[in-house]
């Protein structure tokens, strides 16, 4: 099998949602509570459908089973990621301070992988 750099970061891309959705299945109402503070009520509806698309994403972007709509769906997640670090932590472009540059890197890293 002959990879090339793009077909890596796809990989890393999925594999880096793994801690994400083990955290998330392990802590579900502790995360239920942080997506209410980001606004996202229920919170516990909202941390299943993240879940549902992190797996996706997972799946599709490791295994490159339809890798651009995993992809898609992997920066979904993370914009709504973004968005629920600025609206808690406010506008902090640092990782000290609890920004959303981590977030965001990676959902544009998701999309690069579904352009290329």
């Amino acid at each position: 099998m002959d990879f090339v750099l793009i077909d890596w970061l796809r990989i890393l891309c999925g594999v880096w949602f793994i801690p994400h959705l083990i955290g998330k299945g392990l802590h579900y109402k502790k995360a239920g509570g942080t997506f209410e503070a980001a606004g996202l009520k229920p919170g516990t509806l909202f941390v299943g459908l993240a879940l549902v698309a992190e797996t996706c994403a997972t799946v599709g972007l490791v295994f490159s089973i339809y890798p651009r709509v995993a992809a898609v769906f992997g920066a979904l997640v993370l914009i709504g990621a973004a968005y629920a670090v600025v609206k808690i932590n406010g506008l902090n472009w640092r990782w000290q301070k609890m920004g959303p540059e981590y977030p965001i890197l990676w959902a544009l890293l998701c999309l690069l992988t579904a352009l290329v």
